[in-house]
């Protein structure tokens, strides 16, 4: 019996499943940047177009790990107050590598690292760890989950008629919704006016 069984094979066995979704991952996070002059560059940043049940297993996997991201960019600013500004093999930098501020600091890091690699463990793509990181740590900083959708189709793909899907981060094309405020139009009938017969006129005398 299909006990404890989670999630959709696809097809696949365990280690191709991992290996598509690595890809699928780092391909969404990586349309964020466009290169300049690049033929590959994305139509719209942050968004790939898949099947629908791929679709549905990669929305998890890339949102638990921009769930990790924010957690080890929290802990990074523990650390600001005990960092340096000083260039790497400077007399100020030697300074601060033998001071206490230095351990105070090291300790404040450990677990934004720690999340840094455990996020490359999943994507194997170091571009797309800074991304995870830097842009779409901000971008969600104010977002407790949801941090993207899942937008059907109408076309079917030739082969096997499969329908199509988009998966993209939320806040750039977001849609608006238009609310219609419908208009009570109340019917008056127009009661009628009592019409007073006009005074009639004297006989003129002459």
């Amino acid at each position: 019996m299909r006990h404890r069984v989670a999630g959709r094979t696809l097809n696949r066995n365990a280690s191709h499943r991992k290996a598509m979704f690595k890809n699928m991952a780092a391909s969404l996070i990586k349309t964020l940047r466009n290169v300049e002059g690049a033929e590959n560059n994305p139509e719209v940043p942050g968004r790939i177009t898949t099947t629908i049940p791929k679709a549905k297993e990669l929305r998890p996997f890339i949102e638990k790990l921009i769930t990790l991201a924010k957690k080890g960019a929290a802990t990074a600013k523990n650390a600001e107050p005990h960092a340096t500004k000083a260039a790497k093999d400077t007399a100020e930098w030697k300074a601060w590598r033998e001071s206490d501020r230095w351990s105070k600091w090291a300790q404040a890091m450990s677990p934004s690292v720690e999340a840094r690699r455990r996020a490359f463990a999943k994507l194997r793509d170091k571009d797309a760890v800074d991304i995870l990181f830097t842009d779409l740590v901000e971008r969600f900083a104010d977002r407790e989950g949801g941090y993207t959708r899942i937008v059907k189709l109408a076309k079917f793909r030739i082969g096997d008629a499969t329908r199509h899907c988009f998966i993209e981060f939320v806040g750039t094309n977001d849609r608006v919704k238009r609310v219609r405020h419908k208009k009570s139009e109340s019917l008056q009938v127009a009661a009628p006016q009592a019409t007073t017969p006009a005074p009639a006129e004297a006989p003129a005398t002459t």
